[in-house]
């Protein structure tokens, strides 16, 4: 190892150990504000304003998201900001939690009598409980940090940490008392694979209509072939001539099919096809009918109405294109 290398990974360590110390440190100052401050978000009919300057801004930012991700509606204001026209986005109805190592955070103080006279309930975050935010507030959580990472003790960092734990903590108290749910997540991250795992059903990504391969009792085998090459599903339905699903012939088949020697111009499709073929609902979940998948070791799956007759049909690669996997 290069000499010169030594004096970084010894930094990297001090500083890890102390912003680890500052979070641990959180367990000895969690109170009854921190039940307060759950109290009084959970009761907000508005939303949760969250503010702060500079690096505690930043945080601020992600606390809001945090929130707003969980089931709390919340999001960021910018202290400087407010006190040029932004506090008309504050309301009576909405909780203000406000961020400020020192408390004393001269852009937050100065919109303070506005929040008070409001009436919105005000938490404060802060490393100084007698400080003037910290007194004004309604709920005051102390982050308790005697000493940055930094070792100038100005880039703020510990103190920085430690606010964004308890933010999450916060976030997490509160989603578990409203019992949100994996769904409720799902809806706030649309886009996201959770979204697209709990979200989108079969029949948003089922093959319909003249997409789906279909050939009747009686096809010969190289007809079938025909129509499974065709609809590039790896596979085709067989139905009777009322239309109701009989079995499905796929890839597998076809292997086992040549090796048996068959001719494949005189011999019907149903004397090789795979009777028992699992059956879903375009009802069902994506990420349910990838798991029956997974769990039967099949790479297709046909969807079939009530009167089992074939209406859709999806492969595994189906699956990877929509993100389910």
């Amino acid at each position: 190892m290069n000499n010169t290398s030594k004096p970084f990974l010894e930094s990297a360590i001090r500083t890890i150990k102390l912003e680890a110390d500052a979070v641990n440190e959180l367990l000895v100052y969690l109170d009854d504000n921190f039940n307060m401050a759950c109290s009084l978000m959970m009761a907000c009919t508005g939303r949760v304003i969250i503010t702060g300057m500079g690096k505690s801004g930043h945080i601020g930012n992600k606390i809001a998201a945090t929130l707003a991700s969980t089931g709390t509606p919340a999001f960021y204001v910018h202290p400087g900001e407010a006190s040029h026209g932004d506090m008309g986005m504050f309301t009576s109805n909405d909780v203000v939690l406000a961020l400020s190592n020192s408390g004393e955070t001269a852009e937050i103080i100065t919109i303070l009598p506005l929040i008070k006279r409001m009436g919105a309930p005000l938490i404060s975050i802060t490393a100084n409980p007698l400080s003037t935010l910290s007194q004004a507030a309604n709920a005051n959580l102390h982050i308790g940090v005697e000493k940055e990472a930094c070792p100038l003790g100005l880039a703020p960092t510990s103190s920085t940490t430690a606010q964004l734990v308890l933010g999450d903590a916060l976030a997490i108290a509160l989603l578990e008392a409203k019992g949100f749910s994996a769904e409720d997540f799902a809806f706030s991250h649309p886009g996201g694979s959770l979204g697209r795992k709990l979200l989108l059903k079969v029949k948003d990504i089922m093959h319909c209509g003249e997409d789906i391969p279909i050939v009747k009792q009686g096809t010969p085998i190289n007809q079938t072939l025909i129509e499974v090459t065709e609809k590039r599903l790896g596979m085709t339905t067989v139905v009777n001539d009322q239309g109701e699903l009989v079995g499905i012939f796929t890839d597998g088949d076809l292997r086992r099919t040549l090796d048996q020697e068959l001719n494949l111009k005189t011999t019907a499709i149903e004397s090789v096809m795979t009777q028992q073929c699992s059956t879903i609902s375009g009802d069902l979940l994506a990420a349910e009918a990838l798991k029956i998948m997974q769990d039967k070791k099949i790479n297709a799956l046909i969807i079939c109405d009530n009167q089992k007759h074939p209406i859709g049909a999806l492969n595994m690669h189906d699956m990877l294109k929509a993100g389910v996997i």
